[in-house]
């Protein structure tokens, strides 16, 4: 089955305030993410798999993919669709042959030789990023620009979803350096009328 990376939800309980973080992803669901990163960076192990199994089911109840982010045991033990990693995570090679053939390994790069490595390792896409300052992500790499994004799109034959400050002011010019997708965080999250942003979103990317 072909993955459709246009609108890739990352959430983030912080951006939500005392908002219900599964009814939240529900609504950004209905109103048209095409896959889900459940990022839980402060939870304890018992409570990030209790919620990755949860979500779990409201993914596949919408058709969408859940992946993690880092957790390669929590991804495991959910049976999640995938896992994403990072720079200072497990080695993609390493992680790929743990995780098994039949799952999605994400890795986030920065540069065209991160892409290539990530590609020849095992990645089935790539998070690009940030593409422009981001206030999402406390540890974010200086922005590459859309210029860096399309060098990161040129050099490898996987998808790669732009990552980092992307929202509806800025969609346009993302899906025009090759990007299969964006990947948002605040544009969703952050937003009063989740299902709306999301639906907003979705639309702009399949009518640019």
């Amino acid at each position: 089955m072909a993955l459709d990376y246009s609108v890739y939800l990352v959430t983030d309980r912080d951006i939500l305030g005392d908002r219900d973080l599964l009814m939240a992803v529900e609504q950004a669901l209905q109103g048209g993410v095409t896959m889900l990163q459940l990022r839980e960076k402060t939870a304890s192990s018992r409570d990030f798999y209790q919620l990755a199994v949860r979500m779990k089911k409201l993914a596949t109840a919408c058709q969408v993919p859940l992946i993690i982010n880092d957790r390669l045991d929590i991804a495991l033990a959910a049976d999640a669709d995938g896992l994403h990693i990072g720079q200072e995570d497990l080695p993609p090679g390493v992680a790929r042959r743990i995780l098994g053939p039949g799952k999605i390994l994400g890795y986030s790069v920065s540069t065209v030789a991160e892409a290539v490595y990530g590609e020849r390792n095992g990645a089935d896409y790539l998070g690009a990023g940030p593409v422009y300052a981001t206030g999402s992500k406390a540890d974010a790499a200086n922005p590459i620009g859309i210029d860096g994004l399309r060098q990161i799109k040129q050099s490898v034959s996987i998808p790669v979803v732009g990552i980092g400050g992307i929202g509806e002011v800025n969609i346009l010019d993302v899906k025009g350096a090759g990007a299969d997708g964006i990947s948002v965080i605040s544009a969703i999250m952050g937003s009063r009328d989740i299902r709306g942003s999301s639906r907003m979103l979705a639309d702009a990317w399949r009518q640019s």
